[in-house]
């Protein structure tokens, strides 16, 4: 059993938006989950085989992307780049949600072929963890003619993420919905594509296609890139309750206007974010600390509560046992404090004045995976390993 021991913690953040900052200033690690968080008495009596100097940053789960076109690998096609997984890592980002393999050269669209690329990239991935990351690939695209049949093989497969639809031949509600309930029916999370085309084959989605199919996830609901006009975000956030995803390469305006009125609706907890990438806007590696840094210094949202949604609030979303500091969760942790320079002290304080914090450590399953983020500007208090 390996016993790792964080000390001089300055802030728990907890990725819990009910609770988002906890009392303490010390986590134990044992293998690879959290085992206690508190005061430094939960040290007591521990044998540690390692020991973490946080220095007064502050912990906070590893962040989620819940919207990336995986491929095979880490590499993105569609902008000639190698390792964005990597990169993604190096800001903080922990787990990865694919939202669909459209980007795989000579795509298949048959339903044989669609079946296979998700279950492939599925394997894939679930054989190699790039840089450590978790990444959940396999997002099936949907195309006509897929059966009930396809859902249960792919299930059996492990496929259980559906791509945001509309990407693929099925667009319209009359023939996504059916397969919707497939999806369900086998314990599949859906998401769908909502706004404007976003790549050749794509369609534009509006509120009420959304509303008739009923994915889990509202993807990229600020456009990716171009979003719906606001009264349809009205409709989506006013009738109905799927999570809502803001992303990167999206509209930022709209994003503006999703948490403020999220927040007037107490409706925080439904929003998540995602990179939306590789796109044609590019791949952003700290896109996701990017978007914390809107919604808290632009639409006022306490940086706190503005983690939660790119860490508590997707887990809770895909049910995964990660994103959040608390007992018997996988220990995918961040250390961050306010960058060298910034008016900020805290991570939190940089999130609301706009200041992407800095990286010292991230930690996947209890494993050191980062000392020094190559991305995030440097830390005034850097977390070590001692």
């Amino acid at each position: 059993m390996e016993t790792t021991l964080i000390k001089n913690i300055g802030m728990i953040l907890s990725g819990d938006i009910n609770a988002p900052v906890l009392e303490g200033d010390t986590i134990v690690v044992q293998d690879g989950k959290i085992a206690a968080v508190g005061g430094s008495e939960v040290a007591d009596g521990v044998q540690a085989d390692k020991v973490i100097d946080a220095a007064g940053a502050s912990v906070a789960p590893g962040l989620f992307d819940s919207h990336v076109h995986t491929t095979i690998g880490d590499y993105a096609n569609r902008q000639f780049a190698s390792k964005f997984i990597e990169g993604e890592l190096h800001g903080g980002v922990t787990t990865i949600i694919s939202a669909g393999e459209c980007h795989i050269p000579g795509r298949p669209k048959d339903p044989a072929g669609a079946k296979a690329l998700a279950i492939l990239a599925h394997k894939s991935f679930e054989n190699l963890r790039p840089a450590g990351v978790k990444v959940h690939g396999g997002s099936v695209i949907l195309e006509k003619g897929m059966t009930e049949q396809d859902f249960i093989d792919m299930k059996e497969q492990g496929v259980w993420t559906v791509g945001e639809i509309g990407l693929g031949s099925v667009k319209e509600p009359a023939d996504a919905a059916p397969m919707v309930e497939w999806a369900h029916k086998y314990g599949f999370k859906v998401q769908m594509h909502t706004g404007g085309t976003s790549i050749p084959g794509s369609s534009t989605v509006t509120a009420e296609q959304v509303m008739a199919t009923k994915p889990d996830v509202i993807s990229h609901i600020n456009g990716g890139p171009t979003a719906v006009p606001l009264h349809e975000v009205d409709k989506l956030m006013d009738e109905t309750t799927f999570a809502m995803e803001i992303v990167q390469c999206g509209n930022p305006k709209v994003t503006d206007y999703v948490a403020r009125r999220a927040t007037q609706k107490g409706q925080l907890g439904r929003i998540i974010f995602g990179n939306d990438a590789p796109s044609g806007t590019g791949i952003i590696p700290l896109g996701i600390l990017r978007n914390i840094c809107q919604v808290s210094s632009v639409s006022n949202v306490p940086g706190e509560v503005a983690l939660c949604m790119a860490t508590g609030n997707t887990a809770k979303v895909y049910g995964l046992n990660t994103g959040m500091v608390e007992v018997g969760r996988e220990a995918d942790l961040v250390f961050m404090d306010a960058p060298m320079g910034s008016v900020a002290n805290t991570a939190v304080e940089a999130f609301e004045c706009g200041d992407i914090p800095g990286i010292s450590i991230v930690m996947i399953d209890g494993q050191v995976k980062v000392t020094k983020s190559r991305n995030t500007p440097p830390c005034k208090r850097a977390a070590k390993l001692i």
